[in-house]
């Protein structure tokens, strides 16, 4: 996309977090941008953050959406387009973490990462990518991955299970756009270490999905946690997207440290070896 002025944004998980940096960052550029979240306080709070910092009242719509529900998801795509009549930017970046060896995690916990970090971007891209495609406008799709999507990491086998399928998806997505010679593109966003609320993600959790916790996977909570606190502010993403969404870049990485990992994990695994970790704590 050459320009995002007087363009339509959407971004789900916008109630806190990445989402909220990315909605506040595209009003900033001049954009429509609808929100959308389980979280409906959190939902209006971003709104209200946006109005109250100069966002017309009427460049932002929000609803309430569970992404990982397909009907939910089709009711935010005919919102949108009722109300801004286009959309240009479609960020799929709600998601949600749990973690615990692979062993002892329930299949829940799987069913909750899957149905909101895999199954959120593909009801996104159904939704709305037709409707994009039948505008014939330049347009892209960010989907939120994690670097968890690109280094498999141990005790969080629910979350990078999800997020391995949802980077799969999107690189996917990114050659159909080309083969078809259409004006979308793609990129997958592989953040790192950033101040969201990740690490509170059950406050979000439906009861019927519920599991009991285990040593393990109070362990990850607590390095998640970390992490977290230690990590870059949302507001650094979102200008990286803003960037890569201008220059049509398909890899998002938040953090120096990953490309030269990128790098040595090809090398291992074309060598056979299992690759090194990153240093996810790291906030650099």
């Amino acid at each position: 996309m050459e320009q995002l002025k007087d363009r339509v944004a959407v971004v789900t998980g916008a109630g806190s977090g990445i989402g909220r940096a990315l909605a506040q960052r595209f009003a900033a550029e001049g954009m429509r941008v609808a929100l959308a979240d389980v979280d409906e306080p959190g939902l209006a709070a971003t709104r209200d953050l946006m109005v109250d910092g100069g966002t017309p009242a009427d460049a932002v719509t929000t609803r309430v959406t569970d992404v990982g529900d397909e009907g939910s998801v089709d009711a935010l795509a005919d919102h949108v387009f009722g109300t801004f009549g286009a959309v240009h930017l479609l960020c799929n970046n709600a998601g949600v973490f749990t973690g615990g060896q692979m062993w002892t995690r329930p299949a829940k916990d799987f069913e909750w990462t899957l149905r909101v970090n895999l199954w959120g971007v593909l009801h996104g891209i159904r939704a709305f990518v037709p409707r994009m495609i039948e505008q014939d406008t330049e347009g892209h799709v960010v989907n939120t991955c994690s670097v968890n999507g690109l280094f498999g990491a141990p005790f969080s086998g629910p979350y990078s299970v999800s997020k391995f399928a949802a980077y799969a998806a999107t690189e996917a997505l990114a050659y159909e756009f080309y083969i078809n010679h259409l004006k979308l593109r793609a990129s997958a966003l592989c953040p790192g270490g950033v101040t969201t609320r990740i690490h509170e993600s059950g406050r979000n959790r439906p009861p019927s999905l519920m599991t009991e916790g285990t040593a393990d996977q109070e362990f990850i909570d607590d390095v998640i946690s970390r992490t977290v606190t230690h990590g870059i502010p949302p507001e650094k993403v979102a200008e990286a997207v803003i960037d890569a969404v201008l220059t049509e870049r398909f890899l998002i990485l938040t953090h120096d440290s990953y490309a030269p990992g990128l790098r040595e994990r090809a090398e291992a695994l074309a060598a056979g070896r299992l690759p090194e970790l990153p240093d996810f704590e790291s906030g650099g």
